[in-house]
């Protein structure tokens, strides 16, 4: 058996903020989480920038397990109203577009599940329930000492933290990777 190769420092740093980003959601939070996406009629995802690929990667998940998940701003996204959970995320807070679609949410009455790292900040205030992660972004990053620049630290604990909630999603669902396997795409 070999010993595992022990990773330079840059590496294990970034490692590290990872894993604490990671491990800023309570597992209970996790299963909140969980409830509200399994109690939607529909879900509705957005994220800018680089969280918004994490959430179309959300999207893919819940439709392969079989839920009603479209991504804002695709031509097939439907209406959102009562019964219907909306989620954004939005690591550094304040950007105007995630405020708009917030205020949409709440108007149309869908609920509201924001995803952060600055629950201080708007649309936070709107939100039905906000998952806080505990994370270095662009509104924070100014003379940082973390070795992964801007938001990086964030989008990837919300890769990690999104595929984890999928995972939970398909248990509550009795659903195997075989059948997750039979909804995804042949036309690649």
């Amino acid at each position: 058996m070999t010993t595992p190769r022990r990773l330079p420092g840059d590496a294990e740093r970034a490692m590290e903020e990872i894993a604490a980003a990671v491990g800023s959601v309570p597992e209970a939070e996790l299963d909140v989480v969980v409830e509200e996406l399994l109690a939607a009629r529909r879900i509705a995802c957005y994220a800018p920038g680089r969280e918004g690929l994490v959430l179309r990667g959300l999207v893919m998940r819940l439709f392969h397990a079989g839920l009603d998940a479209h991504y804002v701003g695709e031509m097939t996204c439907p209406a959102v109203g009562k019964g219907d959970l909306v989620v954004l995320s939005c690591g550094p807070g304040r950007l105007s577009t995630v405020e708009a679609l917030a205020g949409t949410a709440v108007q149309t009455g869908a609920r509201l599940l924001y995803l952060t790292a600055q629950p201080q900040n708007s649309p936070a205030d709107h939100a039905d329930r906000i998952v806080h992660i505990r994370a270095q972004t662009m509104a924070d990053d100014h003379a940082s000492t973390a070795v992964l620049p801007m938001g990086s630290a964030y989008e990837i604990a919300l890769l990690v933290l999104v595929d984890l909630i999928t995972n939970r999603v398909r248990a509550h669902r009795s659903e195997s990777a075989e059948i997750l396997r039979s909804r995804h795409t042949n036309l690649e």
